[in-house]
């Protein structure tokens, strides 16, 4: 038996195959039928307004001898697309087959259901006699930015932004439960200064943030100029026309879009660049946090929560491996890759087109496809941990040796106050910690062997390795 002959067709990618049930919900947006299915969407629009006119022309038609389509005619026309499903992407298909055309394929699968608009509407109707007005004075590139924007500021705003802002949530839960929850922090993968836990997750939700918004602010551009962007066909036809204005009115009342006046057969795509760009850094952001998680767990500072029911390892039965986190990081490298190169790819075309920009957008679906596939699991990992607050107690208090950055400070201080023997701090701290573990009583003998002011030396004993985590807790309230 060979794979290939087994029907339905077996899936080539992850995306398609094992993880479909993450990433279906992209297949609605950036899938090859929904493409065609938005295309048509934006052909019958047209047809609409060269019909209609719009608000700034009185309503009035923008092609002579076309009579303005009733409201029957106007949802018959706006319910093409609508209908788009298993027997219509045949039917495209099978147009595609001899045509070796995607669009033009869209223009007469359009025709084919002009032909049926008499007898679907009941009655006679011009709709019948337009087919000259689908596509009118357009060139392909004119159907395929504006699609192309709708499918990805979709699949953008209803799919990858909801996962997006579910990790920040649910970091920024976490972040303010665990805001005074001390932590050893390591630099260098060295005790250093603690700190809290919930600080640090405050600080990856101040990160995504900005990322978020970036994205929410994003601008998608699209264009109807015809072949060269100089309406040099719209004219041709109808001079008496404001294009540039209809243009402007069509792609951003018409298409919800914004408005590009200056381009060449092709929109630029330099939004795309800009929005894959964001989403490459938020998908390096995400990839830190899996990293650091994947380490606390390492270290114990977070426990994982076990399936029941899992295997974590063949042949240890003890192990629950962080693999929610390690999915994450091997998708969003994957994504990224993608990203940089629809990012670096797609702002290039030689003089007024070429056809590279159309078989690399074919893979915008897969790029978001890895990234909404790592933010299920990121999520699901987020969901499975909780930190082991005995296990963090024992780390600090194993590492009293963390107090030497206040005492040299402290010490500073007071030798800039005139105390007396508080000269070189750094150096005598150093001496007695580093390198070595010391307890609580090394660190109250040391500071009892200096003359600090009574204040100070209490302020000094005082402290713990837990207790000496800063401003941490409140910093938490900056991450919104």
């Amino acid at each position: 038996m060979k794979l290939t002959d087994i029907s339905p067709a077996i899936a080539l990618t992850p995306l398609d195959g094992r993880y479909h049930a993450q990433t279906a919900r992209l297949v609605e947006f950036l899938s090859e039928p929904a493409l065609n299915r938005e295309r048509m969407r934006v052909e019958v629009e047209w047809m609409v307004m060269l019909a209609n006119g719009y608000a700034g022309n009185g309503w009035q038609p923008l092609v002579p001898g076309v009579r303005p389509l009733d409201e029957e005619e106007q949802a018959y026309l706006r319910a093409i697309p609508e209908r788009f499903g298993a027997e219509g992407i045949a039917r495209h298909a099978a147009h595609e087959a001899v045509t070796h055309h995607d669009v033009k394929a869209v223009e007469y699968y359009i025709d084919d259901e002009l032909d049926r608009a008499a007898e679907a509407l009941g009655r006679p109707t011009q709709l019948s006699g337009l087919k000259t007005l689908v596509h009118f004075a357009c060139t392909s590139e004119d159907i395929n930015n504006l699609s192309t924007a709708r499918c990805v500021k979709n699949a953008i705003e209803q799919v990858w932004l909801p996962d997006a802002e579910s990790i920040v949530e649910t970091l920024t839960i976490r972040a303010d439960e665990y805001r005074e929850l001390p932590l050893l922090s390591l630099t260098h993968g060295q005790p250093a200064t603690p700190t809290t836990l919930g600080k640090e997750l405050a600080v990856y939700v101040y990160r995504l943030g900005r990322q978020v918004r970036h994205v929410k602010n994003q601008e998608y551009l699209g264009k109807i100029n015809g072949a060269t962007g100089t309406f040099g066909a719209h004219l041709a036809a109808c001079p008496d026309v404001d294009w540039t204005e209809v243009s402007r009115v069509f792609v951003t009342e018409r298409m919800g879009l914004d408005w590009n006046p200056l381009t060449t057969q092709i929109e630029s795509h330099d939004w795309q660049a800009e929005l894959y760009g964001t989403i490459s850094h938020t998908n390096r952001i995400l990839h830190n946090l899996c990293v650091d998680i994947w380490m606390y767990i390492s270290r114990g500072v977070f426990v994982q929560v076990p399936v029941k029911g899992a295997t974590g390892s063949s042949t240890m039965p003890h192990k629950v491996n962080p693999i929610r986190f390690e999915n994450a990081e091997a998708n969003l490298e994957l994504s990224c890759s993608l990203l940089d190169t629809l990012s670096a790819t797609l702002v290039e075309s030689r003089w007024q087109r070429d056809l590279t920009d159309s078989t690399t957008q074919r893979n915008i679906g897969s790029a978001l496809g890895y990234a909404v596939l790592a933010l299920n699991n990121l999520l699901g990992g987020l969901n499975s941990i909780h930190p082991d607050e005995q296990a963090m107690r024992a780390e600090l208090d194993a590492n009293w040796e963390v107090l030497g950055e206040p005492i040299q400070t402290a010490m500073r201080a007071c030798e800039l106050a005139g105390l007396p023997g508080m000269e070189q701090p750094y150096e005598k701290v150093k001496e007695l910690m580093r390198g070595k573990r010391i307890g609580r009583e090394d660190v109250e003998e040391f500071i009892d062997s200096l003359a600090f002011d009574e204040q100070t030396a209490a302020r000094l004993k005082a402290l713990t390795p837990s207790g000496y985590v800063g401003a941490a807790a409140d910093l938490v309230s900056f991450m919104r």
